[in-house]
């Protein structure tokens, strides 16, 4: 009897207290292997994840490396800076472009192990900000999963739950001590169906965009439209997907990809930036032309006036920016 013995997991802002509350509640021989992806700052070096799961609950923890087998009763959890991919016996540990404005991000490990497994999968999506893993939720259970939330009621941060339950009609929603329950009882409920339906290798085609595998003329297999934004990573031009009716999500030609919501945060901080750099602009020019109108100031009065009529108007725009940047809501 095949069982749900694959289960990805993944959770931001508040996840490392859920975390530990969902493994201390897991049972000691649970027949699956656990895969997780906690949004982390890349700060170099290794997670502290895998050991502070590993005392707090029965199964051991690790940070696994490119290509290591998984086995059963065992939790894997996603390095930082790195996307954590799920083949059919092997876990890929791989540097490629950020999705939802994370690596790793929770997306491409519920992709792939919705491409690689099937109906084996159990999706869950605790406590976090903004919505990655709502698009791998789809991929999960169009390809035959089972998907799993954290109650938005319960999670320190409700973005992700929430955003998840908007997005497609979940299977569950639960407390996390719940949620531990049911991975256990799914881990022993036969599986019907071996492998994914026919009619969706894009998903194939997006996880190969995490591993670099992937080029522009690729862009065409997703089914998208060339949209009217640019990547605000790498200012390409941004495709539009859409899964099932109402998700809509943009995927660039290197492969960064993003959420309407991941999409509208990337864009605040790529404006944000620019203003910034206007000001500054403004504030140098003005520096540079009074520097220039003092050699002029005694010899030619004129050009020393217009000069100094010029900074001060820059001064003026510099100070509608700094306006600006002081009337945004915090």
């Amino acid at each position: 009897m095949q069982g749900h013995d694959i289960i990805v997991i993944g959770a931001s802002a508040g996840g490392v207290q859920t975390l530990k509350e969902l493994v201390q509640e897991l049972p000691e021989h649970l027949p699956a292997s656990l895969f997780i992806v906690l949004h982390t700052a890349n700060q170099g070096g290794d997670s502290l994840l895998p050991a502070i799961l590993e005392r707090k609950g029965p199964l051991p923890a690790q940070a696994p490396v490119d290509k290591t087998p998984f086995e059963k009763g065992r939790i894997y959890v996603a390095r930082p800076d790195h996307h954590m991919l799920i083949e059919r016996d092997v876990i890929r540990i791989v540097r490629g472009p950020k999705e939802n404005r994370h690596r790793p991000s929770v997306d491409p490990l519920f992709r792939s192990a919705a491409w690689s497994h099937g109906p084996r999968v159990v999706g869950v999506v605790l406590s976090g900000t903004l919505d990655d893993g709502a698009a791998g939720l789809w991929a999960i259970k169009t390809c035959g999963g089972v998907t799993v939330v954290q109650d938005p009621a319960e999670a320190p941060y409700s973005g992700m739950p929430t955003s998840a339950l908007m997005t497609l009609r979940v299977d569950y929603c639960l407390p996390v001590k719940r949620i531990a329950m049911l991975l256990g009882e799914l881990a022993h409920r036969s599986v019907k169906g071996s492998g994914p339906p026919q009619g969706i290798d894009r998903l194939k085609t997006e996880t190969k965009f995490a591993t670099l595998d992937r080029d522009m003329e690729d862009m065409e297999q997703l089914n998208g439209d060339p949209s009217v934004f640019s990547c605000p990573t790498c200012q390409g031009t941004l495709w539009e997907l859409k899964d099932g009716e109402d998700m809509l999500r943009y995927r660039c030609h290197v492969g960064h990809a993003f959420s309407m919501d991941s999409l509208l945060a990337e864009q605040t901080d790529y404006a944000e930036k620019a203003i910034y750099s206007a000001l500054r602009a403004l504030q140098e020019k003005a520096k540079a032309l009074r520097r220039i109108a003092e050699r002029f100031e005694s010899r030619f009065p004129d050009i020393h006036a217009r000069y100094q009529q010029e900074a001060g108007q820059l001064d003026e725009s510099a100070e509608v920016i700094r306006q600006l940047l002081a009337s945004r809501p915090v």
